[in-house]
This record gives structure tokens, C-alpha cells and sequence, in this order.
């Protein structure tokens, strides 16, 4: 997908779960770029054969078994991106977060002693 697909697919998101403020837009857009690069390497890793690991060799010419590289990019963009997703509140964590930060904004403050005697009439 691409970043403005992405993008538009985050935002739709955020607002089924009223989690969408015009403020998180820069969250947002950051976010759509992740997962335009995550997707970008994942296809890579899949023309490549979807293999795990590869061999690599060295300066000094040995070679080793590597984690294939563009299978660590998709690992690091997932990781980055779920902390993204979180904040936005579109995982369970988050949003149960956000719905409890909303919750405590909402209430009213403490009434003084002689707020409560004056609504009762003393």
C-alpha cells in the first residue's frame, strides 16, 4: 500500500474507534510511512523467496548464516509501528489507555466543603 493509502486507512481507523483528534495527524502521517517502507521490504523478502536466512560474507571473505536482511527491516518497521499503532489507541492496550485518560479528564473536580453546605442550602 502506499503511503497515502495507508494514511487514509489509519486515519478511518482512529475515528471508528473515536480515538481521532486533527492533532494526531503528524502521528499519523509518520505512521503511514512505516508501513509504506514495512510493505516496500516485505515484497522484497518475498521476490527473494521468503528465506529466513542467508549467507553473508564477510571482509575477510568467511561466510555466515544472517538473518535475511529485509526480514530484520519488517521485524524493526513492525516493532516501531506498534508503538504508533498504540498511541493512536488501535490496539486493546491503547485503547483501553486512552478510553481511561478520557474518562479521568471528564470528572469533575472535587467539591470544597463549602461548596457542598452551599448546595444544600446551609
Amino acid at each position: 500500500m502506499t503511503k497515502a493509502e495507508w494514511k487514509r486507512k489509519i486515519k478511518a481507523n482512529t475515528k471508528k474507534a473515536g480515538t481521532y483528534r486533527p492533532f494526531f495527524e503528524p502521528v499519523i502521517e509518520t505512521l503511514a510511512g512505516i508501513m509504506e517502507a514495512r510493505d516496500f521490504a516485505q515484497q522484497k523478502w518475498e521476490e527473494e523467496g521468503k528465506e529466513t536466512v542467508v549467507k553473508h560474507v564477510n571482509k575477510a571473505g568467511a561466510e555466515n548464516i544472517v538473518k535475511h536482511p529485509a526480514l530484520v527491516v519488517i521485524n524493526d518497521m513492525n516493532r516501531d509501528a506498534l508503538a504508533y499503532w498504540r498511541d493512536l489507541g488501535l490496539t486493546p492496550a491503547g485503547l483501553k489507555r486512552i478510553n481511561e485518560e478520557a474518562m479521568e479528564a471528564q470528572k469533575p473536580d472535587q467539591e470544597t466543603f463549602a461548596d457542598v453546605l452551599k448546595n444544600i442550602g446551609v
